[in-house]
């Protein structure tokens, strides 16, 4: 997938929002016509198809929706947990508990966006809420 969109001039949506991680910012879009908030970024709202979208800092509070182990070598990494994440402003996304073992991510935990790292490059991680100095 291009990372510039040809309708439009200068860098795409999926750009910006690589940008803005790269800078430890978590952005998503809302549409300025239906305010509806919109995760992955993309260039029309996919609910009324307006192509007004503005970026918005989250609140960072989420639910998690469902959850999995993926199994690894100790020497690969050890196990890491993948998770489907229910933002307060409403869309789903994928991401990491990173604060709890992954056989003890549950659904319904109370999570909160940091930009962390995986694999070395920008990322939303979650941390669970109830971590102490990690509150919102």
């Amino acid at each position: 997938m291009s990372k510039t969109s040809p309708a439009f001039s200068g860098p795409g949506p999926i750009q910006l929002y690589e940008d803005a991680l790269s800078k430890g910012r978590f952005q998503i879009q809302q549409c300025i016509d239906c305010g509806k908030h919109v995760f992955y970024p993309r260039v029309a709202c996919p609910y009324c198809g307006s192509t007004g979208l503005k970026w918005i800092e989250p609140s960072g509070r989420g639910l998690v929706y469902s959850t999995t182990v993926v199994r690894q070598k100790p020497e690969k990494g050890g196990d890491y947990n993948v998770a489907l994440i229910d933002l307060d402003e409403g869309p789903r996304m994928m991401g990491r508990v990173m604060d709890v073992d992954p056989d003890k991510v549950k659904i319904g935990m109370v999570v909160s966006a940091h930009v962390g790292l995986i694999d070395g490059q920008p990322a939303v991680v979650f941390y669970n809420k109830e971590q102490g100095n990690r509150e919102w």
